[in-house]
């Protein structure tokens, strides 16, 4: 059994926070009558209605996707387009967390737990993510170091945690180059390396968090364990209680 709140919440209906409220203000249906006690167990055969809407309360899973090229990160697609979950075997309603750009593979995490995601998410939290980019052109160290000192792209300053040379093949005048960031605003990385004068010409992220893309091939997934769930969280700052 498990809290109430907590089952709201990780349905992704709201924030642990907000479901207390919820369940305070009268909001919370359980089995046709309306709960107010913070603190109250229910178990998955209990329906649960919150503000007039139906709360599933099922077993919670978490994979780990490396992503191809030109596949959507998103439950669905109205173009008839191939997802990230359409890869995961699962009769759960999953979800990415986060996304990844069309053309930007590797690591990315799914879950039908709204509670983890809400978190993994949260801007202040500061997970970071970690790239592999090759570029047209090998970076140089001046404009290595700029990036560490920070560019401004679409009015915000954008400051890499680690930027780090990785492999230069002078013969194509091309470099792979490690890159971590952990705010991951829209297309930031393409967009860092493309105000120094770059093109990004391949863009695949390596890691999240603590987590490592490994040996997982292109359109393999497998699920995370507890021990790997639980580092994430403790990299969390400040988390709803």
């Amino acid at each position: 059994m498990e809290r109430l709140q907590k089952v709201i919440a990780a349905s992704g209906y709201a924030s642990r926070r907000k479901a207390e409220e919820l369940i305070i203000n009268g909001k919370v249906i359980v089995n046709g009558d309306v709960v107010t006690e913070l603190g109250t167990k229910v178990d998955p055969k209990d329906i649960i209605i919150v503000e007039g809407h139906s709360i599933s309360y099922e077993e919670k899973e978490y994979y780990m996707l490396n992503k191809p090229r030109e596949v959507i990160s998103s439950a669905s697609d109205d173009k008839g387009r191939k997802t990230v979950v359409d890869y995961i075997e699962t009769d759960k309603r999953i979800y990415p967390i986060g996304r990844l750009d069309y053309d930007t593979t590797g690591l990315i995490l799914l879950t039908n737990d709204g509670d983890f995601a809400n978190k993994m998410m949260k801007p202040s939290n500061n997970i970071t993510k970690t790239y592999l980019a090759k570029l047209d052109s090998i970076l140089t160290k001046e404009d290595s170091e700029r990036l560490l000192k920070g560019l401004v792209i679409d009015g915000v300053k954008c400051i890499p945690d680690r930027v780090k040379l990785k492999d230069i093949d002078k013969k194509t005048n091309r470099c792979l180059v490690e890159i971590s960031i952990h705010e991951g605003r829209n297309h930031e990385v393409r967009k860092l390396f493309e105000k120094l004068g770059y093109d990004t010409l391949k863009l695949t992220r390596i890691a999240y968090g603590t987590l490592r893309l490994g040996n997982l091939r292109s359109g393999e997934y497998r699920p995370l364990s507890k021990g790997e769930i639980n580092e994430l969280l403790q990299l969390i700052k400040k988390e709803d209680n």
